[in-house]
């Protein structure tokens, strides 16, 4: 046997005396971007380049989504202050982990990024654009971190499973996030299967996005609530004006178009600078629901609404603004169909299946208030 032989075949022996465990340790996820991204070994320390991530992260590590996160965006904190408050009670070191800047702003300092060592910095898909004109891959390129992109935000429906396959991946939980999925699908049929048997007529919706945050009116084209809605059984308005996912249309327009449910987005944005007139919904905001309803009341004063079909039969509610960046917009669908088609979904109970998802899924206890109604002041 020659010196090449005898190195390939030393070779062959000392991988086959190598445990199973070690052929396991590298894995490849695609994603949402298309990309194909290595990993020697399991991921130990994760970047959230969006704070709010964790709602797709927890049902994925419940027993302590914060374990491997050493840095992440503060919309969280900002943008709902229920859900923060909800998970630092459960897991008090997540206060502590550092606040980073925005990619897409300019704010996300590299250097900080590098300081913490990450395997792996989640990005959502929105930022790949400003990822890509500052070379960030490259930048990153020989610290041991790489970019994932995940989307629960612009492409929701073909986005959101690919994207819980990645955190399942990456957390070595893939039959969770899998469970999640299959969850996802039972509990969004029980709305499109309904509808598609009795063809309901489809009411006029606008979607109000982030009252108190966005002017008047901004809301959502075909994707994200507007796909929401559609799902629902409703004709979304914001997508016979707007091409993307969100946006703004004149307040005339609104009027004119005279919707027949209005919807408002909302959430506890106390956190949040210059934010007022907000509808407080969301996690543990039940007990504001009179408030809730006291808001949309005034709200509901603008020149775009005022003698809206909407307003005369006080067919206006709210509803938690983070369904659109988090894998439970099948709750959404759920509430949305019972407001557009009450009699066709009276049986069916949205709080009932968001108490159901967190007893399976999720480390917080759940919390009701993630909806209100005109009524509630009246």
């Amino acid at each position: 046997m020659n010196f090449a032989k005898i190195l390939a075949a030393s070779a062959l022996a000392a991988v086959s005396l190598m445990p199973l465990s070690a052929w396991a340790q590298s894995f490849t996820v695609e994603d949402v971007a298309g990309r194909e991204v290595s990993f020697d070994g399991p991921v130990e320390r994760v970047i959230l380049g969006e704070g709010r991530m964790i709602y797709g992260l927890a049902p994925i590590e419940r027993e302590n989504p914060f374990e491997k996160v050493v840095g992440w965006r503060n919309d969280l904190y900002m943008n709902d202050k229920g859900g923060y408050k909800a998970y630092v009670a459960k897991f008090p070191e997540a206060a502590d982990i550092p606040f980073l800047g925005r990619l897409s702003n300019g704010t996300l300092s590299i250097e900080t990024v590098v300081d913490l060592d990450p395997d792996v910095l989640l990005l959502p898909i929105g930022d790949k654009e400003a990822a890509d004109e500052i070379n960030l891959e490259q930048t990153l390129e020989g610290t041991g971190a790489r970019i994932v992109y995940i989307d629960f935000r612009e492409h929701i429906l073909k986005n959101t499973e690919p994207s819980l396959e990645v955190l399942g991946k990456l957390f070595g939980h893939e039959d969770r996030a899998q469970a999640v999925a299959d969850y996802w699908n039972e509990q969004m049929a029980r709305v499109t299967d309904t509808l598609e048997e009795a063809k309901p007529e489809e009411p006029d919706v606008f979607m109000y996005r982030a009252a108190g945050l966005v002017e008047c009116c901004g809301t959502f084209g075909p994707n994200n609530f507007g796909l929401m809605v559609d799902w629902a059984g409703g004709h979304n308005i914001g997508s016979d004006f707007l091409p993307g996912y969100t946006g703004t249309i004149n307040a005339e327009q609104v009027l004119a178009s005279n919707p027949d449910v209005i919807v408002i987005t909302g959430a506890n944005w106390s956190n949040t600078e210059n934010a007022s007139d907000f509808v407080n919904v969301g996690p543990g905001a039940a007990s504001v629901a009179d408030e809730s309803g006291e808001v949309l009341a005034a709200l509901m004063e603008h020149p775009a609404f005022t003698g809206s079909s909407a307003v005369a039969n006080d067919d206006v509610h709210a509803i938690w603004h983070q369904f659109y960046t988090s894998p439970y917009q099948f709750v959404a669908v759920q509430q949305l169909a019972k407001w557009f088609h009450p009699d066709l979904f009276a049986d069916l109970d949205p709080d009932a299946t968001f108490a159901d998802f967190h007893e399976k899924f999720l480390p917080i206890a759940y919390e009701p208030g993630y909806w209100a109604d005109i009524k509630a002041s009246k």
